[in-house]
């Protein structure tokens, strides 16, 4: 439902434009005609409000705690709530554009004196109205997100960092993605950390699992330059920037040499984890990239490029957490971007898991012949 909390005479009223209480009031009775309304009755509330509307929304939530399960907030003035936030209960997501410093503080202010489940995302780039390209786009995946993982009785379970391990951390990012499981989509682990968490993701959703392995191609005398990647799949592909390439004056006969000796150490890979196995068609299935968390996004980045362009029905990056910055700029080369949570600061994806001991190649092994095994008895 979008709501006009004033009538055209009352927005001439500056005054009523801060009028936290008058607008709360609309949202009340908003929430009140929805819980009466046969249609609606059973479905859960969560409200979302911009600028003002950000603190009537948390205003209406501390008046109405049993019927809101979340409340998120877009570049709003939280602050305008006042003594209503201590009052409200409802999960509650913060949005605010980087270059929007005064509100951020207003933000923080307000973040300081809730005492619900309550985060701060702040948007990079954006200014107030969020009218810079994806800002919003990103904003749109952020606040489902969030009411996904609150009104859904099936991802109701708290997100908190850190993670326990990559399985605890696959079964809450399966919550997340069971809307897909009617698709019986493909689940692709970029291994190691990755496996363990997608298996979790797989055996929720009785997906299918395969690994996508990704080598990177260094530039000559800076192998950890990346100039390119070699991307595994039934038809590998290999993928260059050219344009660095044609800077760094790197010979195509070099970049040629380089992708055959990552296939080779891919194909090597392949046969220590599946004893060979092919890797599975993705063309015309929906297909779930995994990982166990993004910082930079380059791996990541190449990877999903090279499954676009098999054309597969819907390709969806899940992850547990990512770098808010990344998460943006990874929202064009997906159909959709499933993130638990976007720490700022990031530092690195470690920090986020109390255990982030090195995934072995044996319980790579384990877990795709587990599933493999799983999904042949199901047929």
């Amino acid at each position: 439902m979008l709501l006009d909390l004033l009538s055209p005479e009352e927005e001439a009223d500056r005054r009523n434009v801060f009028d936290i209480e008058l607008l709360a009031s609309r949202v009340v009775e908003a929430t009140e005609w929805a819980r009466a309304h046969a249609q609606l009755a059973k479905l859960p509330i969560a409200y979302f409000g911009a600028s003002t509307g950000g603190g009537a929304a948390l205003a209406a939530a501390a008046m109405n705690p049993a019927h809101v399960c979340a409340v998120v907030s877009r570049g709003g003035r939280p602050d305008l709530a006042g003594d209503a936030l201590p009052v409200v209960e409802a999960p509650t997501l913060l949005l605010v554009g980087s270059r929007d410093e005064q509100v951020i503080a207003l933000n923080q202010w307000a973040m300081d004196r809730m005492k619900c489940t309550v985060e701060l995302c702040i948007v990079p780039g954006a200014t107030h109205l969020f009218e810079e390209h994806g800002t919003l786009d990103f904003v749109v995946q952020m606040a489902t997100n969030w009411f996904q993982r609150f009104a859904n009785s099936g991802a109701s379970e708290l997100v908190k960092l850190p993670f326990t391990n990559r399985r605890q951390a696959g079964k809450l990012l399966g919550q997340e993605l069971v809307k897909f499981a009617k698709d019986r989509p493909l689940v692709l682990a970029l291994p190691r950390g990755g496996v363990p968490v997608a298996y979790e993701v797989a055996t929720k959703l009785n997906a299918d699992l395969d690994v996508l392995l990704v080598r990177k191609i260094g530039a000559p005398h800076h192998a950890e330059f990346g100039i390119g990647a070699v991307v595994d799949g039934e038809h590998p592909q290999v993928l260059v920037n050219h344009d660095i390439a044609e800077q760094l004056g790197v010979p195509t006969g070099y970049i040629h040499n380089e992708a055959h000796r990552q296939l080779r150490e891919i194909e090597r890979r392949r046969e220590e984890y599946l004893g060979g196995r092919k890797p599975t068609p993705v063309t015309g299935r929906t297909v779930i990239v995994v990982d166990d968390g993004i910082a930079t996004g380059n791996t990541v980045r190449a990877a999903l490029r090279a499954i676009r362009q098999k054309t597969p029905a819907k390709l969806i990056l899940a992850v547990p957490v990512a770098a808010p910055d990344t998460i943006l700029s990874l929202q064009d080369e997906c159909d959709e971007v499933i993130c638990l949570v976007t720490p700022d600061p990031f530092y690195a994806v470690g920090v986020h898991y109390e255990d982030f001991d090195q995934t072995s190649d044996e319980e790579v092994r384990q877990l795709l012949e587990r599933r493999l095994e799983a999904t042949s008895e199901t047929g």
